[in-house]
């Protein structure tokens, strides 16, 4: 017998562990139904050959955007009278450019572009030519403050329809960042005229009904205590409210219990599963940081371990650093590197987006200090930040 038929010999708590996976999209989104009607109303106006409004769709990780994006998605697709719309979802971790965002939303539809060589121009005609048919384009951007030159996306693509005869271009933005559009310029900001829509954090109830739920699907029946689960939604809910940190929780509990031959998943397994659960987020949350992103997050942890300069001073509260100093080590790590420091501007903008994303907490500094700056304290433990980023910044 070979080593995987033994392993599939083997008896498991697990039915369908692919259901407590993040990227699942279940049948029915609990808590979630208000704001898929919403979606829903915003979108069906292009399968009657009209613009929809664009949308814009805020929330933290974990309060189900995509999902609900995804399932309004299917049902969308499903609807479509031929050429009359279509409608794309881009990541924009991956397509974060304006050009390589117009070469996936045409590349279906424009053969040519499997040749490369094909500047903007080009692609900006054959989006017109494409939604003169009479098409409705509807482009989800997943992220969408992830994009380099945001301002120069929504705006080519918003403008177009000054252009376009017949159809026309829609954009729905999904962010985990309510500011992302105070980083848009004012004729960016002033083309978009969207719809808001925030979803807000689960409640530890509701996250015992979406457990619930996934382990009918995802378990053996009677498997998962009670206990375990009301423990996973309440550590949840404490945290941040994310339904994704929820299901890793819990996935990770039945691994654990398995691995020990148990036939339970126990709240002892939940406490076991939360570190490692922390460490395996963290280093996906950092694995996805652009690299400045990335060198900032290792200056400030370098830092972290090495001590403040300036920790002594009256006020200085405990574990942070001055902004001034991570900055000169940013420059410092970015010269190691042979890489070109950004500006203060930027830099504060990789501020906040790491302390978004909970890897740094930062605070105006009190009394006792010269000055008004801004204190910054990295949230996760340093060392393991810095073996995280190491071999990729520096190899290994």
């Amino acid at each position: 017998m070979s080593s995987f038929e033994q392993t599939l010999s083997k008896k498991t708590i697990f039915k369908n562990v692919s259901v407590l996976s993040p990227h699942y999209v279940p049948k029915e989104l609990p808590f979630r139904e208000q704001h898929i009607n919403e979606i829903r109303t915003v979108l069906t106006p292009a399968l009657r050959g009209q613009k929809p409004r664009n949308l814009i769709i805020y929330g933290k990780t974990g309060t189900g955007k995509t999902c609900c994006m995804k399932r309004v998605m299917d049902d969308f697709v499903e609807a479509i009278k031929e050429g009359s719309a279509s409608i794309h979802y881009l990541n924009c971790r991956i397509y974060n450019s304006r050009y390589r965002i117009m070469q996936k939303l045409l590349k279906n539809h424009v053969p040519e572009l499997e040749k490369a060589g094909f500047g903007l121009p080009f692609l900006y005609e054959k989006l017109i030519e494409l939604a003169s048919s009479g098409q409705q384009i509807v482009v989800i951007l997943d992220e969408i403050d992830m994009v380099k030159d945001l301002d120069d996306l929504v705006y080519t693509l918003t403008r177009s329809n000054d252009e376009i005869r017949n159809g026309g271009v829609s954009i729905v933005g999904i962010s985990n960042k309510l500011s992302f559009k105070d980083s848009l310029d004012p004729r960016s900001r002033s083309s978009l005229y969207e719809t808001e829509m925030i979803f807000q954090p689960y409640t530890a109830e509701q996250l015992q009904k979406i457990l619930a739920q996934r382990i009918e699907e995802g378990f053996e029946k009677g498997v998962v205590d009670a206990s375990a689960i009301n423990l996973a939604a309440a550590m949840t809910s404490q945290e941040n409210g994310d339904a994704r940190y929820a299901l890793k929780l819990l996935n990770k509990a039945g691994e654990i219990a398995e691995q020990e031959g148990k036939q339970n998943v126990t709240d002892v397994d939940v406490e076991s599963a939360r570190k490692k659960v922390e460490i395996d987020l963290t280093a996906e949350t950092i694995s996805t940081l652009p690299e400045m992103h990335k060198i900032v997050l290792y200056a400030i942890g370098g830092l972290s371990l090495s001590g403040s300069r300036y920790s002594r001073l009256e006020g200085m509260q405990n574990g942070f650093l001055f902004s001034g100093e991570v900055y000169e080590e940013y420059e410092n790590t970015c010269r190691k590197l042979r890489k070109r420091a950004r500006s203060t501007r930027w830099y504060k903008e990789y501020l906040n987006d790491l302390e978004m994303l909970g890897l740094i907490t930062t605070m105006p500094s009190g009394k006792g200090i010269r000055g008004q700056t801004t204190l910054i304290k990295i949230e996760p433990e340093p060392k393991g930040i810095l073996d995280i980023l190491r071999p990729g910044l520096f190899g290994s």
